[in-house]
């Protein structure tokens, strides 16, 4: 028997330790054990891997990274009504779990974390976009991690993965796929959440290139997408205004028409005109 097998039902370690789910948080708890070794699965082989989970709550996902044979799991938790339920996992397996409690976007992860890393979250929907760019955005690339397994509300993943031309291909879209391999590997239902949410949810894993696609200067690239994205139903000679006076001359270098939109333009565009802004 596993040690998974011996620990209490989550239902049973919420009510234990009083973990209803807060809403200024961003908790959506996963019950289902099966669901999350599945989504433990999803990230691949985890043996030779340290694993961050970012927002662990009860623990249902860590006791799947666990179960699923990751070497060790560091999970950072701001809610310290959780850490009695954490500590539990922890005792049953020990040394393979580390519990950092604090502010994701504050803490220091790397530091705690030995290669390979791979980051496996149900993260908090109050926090999960702006650390997800973070990740995706570090001035030196490979980052810390080799993959992304992370939940978000079906509307942001959709975001992530999207291609050039329709409502959901965005500023996610680009800084993801322009480092990364990005797809959607599991949907679920809101019904599979405790409380359920208004929405549904959907895994993304995003596997980081040795390099990225194309040459660009993340911070110049950041600030085209930004500006491109902010205005989105304005031609480019519009919403890029602020970049460049000449802006119309370096949208026609890089190959891109003034009167484009930021929705038409492909990864690859982007770059080019990040090059041409730089200059």
């Amino acid at each position: 028997m596993s040690a998974i097998d011996d620990l209490p039902p989550l239902r049973a370690v919420i009510a234990a330790h009083g973990l209803q789910a807060r809403k200024a948080l961003g908790q959506n708890f996963l019950l289902d054990l099966n669901l999350t070794a599945k989504i433990a699965r999803v990230a691949g082989d985890l043996a030779g891997a340290d694993v961050l989970e970012v927002g662990p709550g009860p623990g249902g996902l860590t006791r799947g990274l666990l179960s699923e044979g990751a070497r060790r799991v560091v999970a950072v938790e701001k809610d310290a009504r959780c850490l009695p339920a954490l500590a539990e996992i922890a005792a049953a397996y020990p040394g393979r779990l580390s519990v950092l409690e604090g502010d994701a976007l504050r803490v220091d992860v790397a530091a705690h974390l030995a290669p390979p890393v791979k980051v496996v979250a149900n993260l908090p929907y109050n926090v999960g976009t702006e650390l997800l760019v973070r990740w995706l955005t570090p001035e030196i690339w490979p980052p810390f991690w080799e993959s992304l397994t992370l939940m978000f509300q079906r509307e942001v993943a959709e975001r992530i993965v999207a291609a050039p031309g329709g409502k959901a291909y965005g500023r996610l879209a680009v800084l993801a796929q322009w480092r990364c391999e990005a797809r959607i590997a599991m949907r679920l239902p809101a019904e599979a959440f405790l409380p359920p949410p208004k929405v549904s949810s959907a895994v993304v894993h995003l596997r980081a290139l040795p390099a990225p696609r194309f040459p660009a200067d993340p911070e110049v690239l950041q600030r085209v997408v930004a500006a491109g994205f902010n205005q989105r139903r304005k031609m480019l000679r519009a919403s890029l205004k602020g970049l460049a006076p000449d802006i119309e001359d370096r949208l026609r270098a890089a190959g891109l028409s003034p009167t484009d939109r930021a929705e038409q333009v492909p990864v690859e565009g982007f770059c080019a005109l990040a090059r041409e802004v730089a200059r």
